[in-house]
């Protein structure tokens, strides 16, 4: 098998769609890394259900200070993943939204969080296993 680093192929599933060449593994090894990322899922999921302003989404994400909020932020407007819309009101009123890109990775997450809950037991039994050692 492949290394992410020649290309990906998951297993027997073959290349990657659009990629017969395998030249589009490390862009996609950056992009997921980039939407892995542990305050881009929070703030994708603040953001799925419609436009809020930055305190809003601060709120909604526990944890997270300003300056990482902003640097997520602005990493997937860079991205295209979320809009960023300044109103030219007193004071000034800035809300962020998924972008369509954005929303599509919405069911991903989904799929993956709940991979994530029917597995829990399996991973939490492994780890106990593996700390026994």
């Amino acid at each position: 098998m492949q290394t992410w680093s020649a290309g990906w192929t998951a297993g027997s599933r073959g290349p990657l769609e659009g990629d017969s060449q395998g030249g589009a593994a490390d862009r996609a090894r950056e992009i997921v890394g980039r939407v892995g990322d542990k305050w881009t899922v929070a703030v994708v999921h603040a953001l799925g259900n419609g436009p809020l302003r930055f305190t809003e989404i601060r709120r909604g994400v526990d944890g997270i200070s300003q300056r990482m909020l902003t640097t997520t932020l602005r990493a997937l407007e860079r991205d295209g993943l979320v809009l960023r819309t300044v109103y030219p009101e007193i004071p000034p009123r800035v809300d962020y939204e998924l972008t369509p890109v954005g929303r599509s990775l919405l069911d991903t997450l989904w799929l993956l969080m709940n991979w994530a809950v029917v597995h829990t037991e399996d991973i939490d039994r492994a780890r106990r296993e593996y700390d026994a050692k």
